[in-house]
């Protein structure tokens, strides 16, 4: 395989490479074809001419392994044009072809659900650049994770110096997408790695025996004339050998893991292994790649070697070649010694490679997005942005807003009319917060946050199946919130139409009660309501502050903004609306 994945241009070396591959393609025909002339003639006729097999047949398997790497090739450079074509889809944000995560949903979250990080048009979906199983878990497993500032400064850094490697990344990316296909699992490989080595001392005896007696009575048949009974009383001994290690080497067919698995490893390693990076972190996870004893990618192409040969025992050709020469005896003998060597290793390398995985696609997504902003975490309780908006919006149509909550504010009441903005604006904040606890840049022009560990209480439906009404899951969310609260946490809370399931009167009191209760902890947040009794409150609470998103109705048309401002809404268009669905007001 080509350790060499750069390209400049795609299309038209994908062009040249078809061509590579038809032409090796109809010299392998000609080849097998004289082959096959060369043993004919040397059975029947001509004995000597047999020992041109040997020639040529070397020389098929080396046309074997052009094409092979000119097909590898292909693969790679088709990856690529469907990168681009990704990165087009992404940019237009229609992601409805990426893989969308369905299996990492959880109800029960702090936030995942309420801001599409998972699902139809989500986060994930647009994050998403891994190629494997392991990677797509890791990168879910960060998008649910609780704060940490001190990772999310890590991995900023770590991101930020990677996505300057833009062959790299692509290459990664490519490499992975081109070779892995379905993943098989490794848990028998690792348990293999793990168990006694089958190898015995006196295996040295057929080892070398095998192909020294196997050539001796070859030529002696070919210059010689002995009878070919020779043969046939060799081949009984062999079964007899080989019957010994039959067992051990099936055991390893069966648990191999798959070529592309091994294949897309070893180019991994060979791309890490001619990097140098300045960032502590990217250097931790070289490492274990980099080792001052070995290369990974040097074992890799070794296991790749020795699982090939393994797997292709049964074939017509192998079969024959091991009945004369007891070739088996080879094969598990470079097995073992790998797994004496590297079997302590193996597993290590799969898991860095999930969490690089997860790093490239993050930096991929740096790259294509262009986002940049610096994050500033602050031991304060305070969150500040500048020119916020949503990532999962067309950015040439996103509206983006300014918001600052200080430390001494605990609440902001958001009031508004309907689809003024007022939920876009809160996922729009909480969806962000999940990009900088990833290690992302936000998409904002400035940003800086307090350690808050993110709830929400946004999407509370009914469910039929366990008898639940709405109403009842936003209490339970937010019986969630408040333990969290009293547990001292320092929550930062997005609390959209709260209590919205309950009459009016119940509502307003509800919501009184629950926002005195936050006021005490920790915690603080946005609450939206379209109760504008509740605004009345920031006049006996210094830290309830009020802020809206307002529309204008003109010729029978509402118009909105989508600018977020201080002070509470002083109109609302349900009525308009209403009108404009045709209800009368008479």
């Amino acid at each position: 395989m080509n350790k060499n994945f750069q390209t400049d241009n795609p299309q038209v070396e994908l062009r040249a490479c078809k061509k590579a591959i038809a032409s090796l393609a109809l010299g392998r025909l000609v080849l097998f074809f004289s082959i096959g002339a060369v043993l004919i003639i040397g059975l029947s006729e001509v004995r000597l001419m047999l020992l041109a097999f040997f020639p040529l047949a070397a020389l098929f398997i080396y046309l074997i392994k052009l094409f092979n790497d000119q097909k590898d090739r292909q693969n790679f450079l088709k990856a690529v044009l469907k990168m681009r074509s990704n990165q087009l889809l992404r940019k237009k944000r229609e992601l409805s072809s990426f893989d969308k995560g369905e299996q990492f949903r959880d109800k029960n979250h702090a936030f995942c659900n309420d801001l599409d990080l998972f699902g139809e048009h989500s986060l994930f979906q647009l994050l998403n650049h891994t190629v494997a199983d392991g990677g797509k878990t890791l990168l879910a497993k960060w998008l649910k994770a609780g704060v940490d500032p001190q990772k999310a400064k890590k991995r900023f850094s770590a991101i930020k110096e990677l996505s300057g490697h833009q062959n790299f990344v692509r290459n990664f990316e490519a490499i992975g997408k081109a070779f892995v296909k379905e993943e098989k699992n490794k848990k028998p490989f690792y348990k293999w790695l793990k168990s006694p080595i089958t190898w015995k001392s006196f295996y040295w005896l057929p080892l070398i025996t095998g192909p020294l007696v196997g050539l001796m009575l070859l030529f002696g048949w070919l210059l010689m004339n002995w009878s070919p009974a020779y043969f046939s009383a060799w081949i009984l001994i062999g079964l007899g050998f080989l019957a010994m290690i039959f067992r051990p080497l099936m055991e390893a067919y069966k648990i191999m893991p798959d070529e592309g698995d091994l294949k897309t490893l070893r180019a991994w390693s060979g791309e890490l292994e001619h990097l140098e990076f300045n960032d502590v972190y990217l250097k931790q996870l070289q490492a274990p790649v980099l080792d001052e004893k070995y290369r990974a990618s040097e074992a890799l192409k070794s296991l790749e070697q020795q699982s090939f040969a393994v797997q292709n025992r049964t074939n017509l050709v192998y079969l024959i070649f091991n009945l004369f020469f007891w070739a088996d005896f080879w094969v598990l003998w470079r097995l073992e010694r790998w797994k004496k060597k590297y079997a302590g290793h193996m597993q290590e390398w799969e898991e860095v490679f999930e969490e690089w995985q997860v790093l490239v696609s993050l930096a991929a997504f740096t790259n294509e997005e262009n986002i940049s902003c610096e994050v500033e975490w602050t031991e304060k309780m305070e969150i500040g942005v500048k020119s916020l908006g949503h990532p999962l919006l067309p950015q040439d149509v996103c509206i983006s807003n300014d918001f600052e909550m200080q430390e001494q504010q605990k609440t902001v009441l958001l009031t508004g009319s309907n689809m003024s903005g007022k939920t876009t604006f809160m996922r729009t904040l909480g969806i962000n917060m999940v990009l900088v606890n990833l290690g992302l840049s936000p998409f904002a022009s400035y940003y800086f946050s307090g350690p808050f560990q993110l709830f929400t209480s946004m999407r509370n439906t009914d469910s039929l199946g366990e008898s639940v009404s709405s109403f009842y899951a936003e209490l339970a969310r937010i019986k969630g919130l408040l333990e969290q609260a009293e547990e001292g946490k320092p929550v930062f809370f997005l609390l959209d139409e709260i209590l919205k399931g309950t009459n009016t009167t119940d509502r307003v009191m509800g919501s009184e009660a629950l926002i005195k209760q936050l006021m005490g902890s920790k915690s603080k947040g946005i609450i939206s309501t379209h109760d504008i009794e509740l605004s009345k409150l920031e006049e006996s609470y210094e830290s309830l502050v009020n802020y809206s998103f307002q529309s204008d109705i003109k010729d029978n048309e509402i118009l909105f903004d989508y600018k977020i401002k201080k002070g509470p809404c002083p109109s609302f268009n349900a009525h308009k609306l209403m009108e404009l669905m045709g209800i009368r007001f008479d």
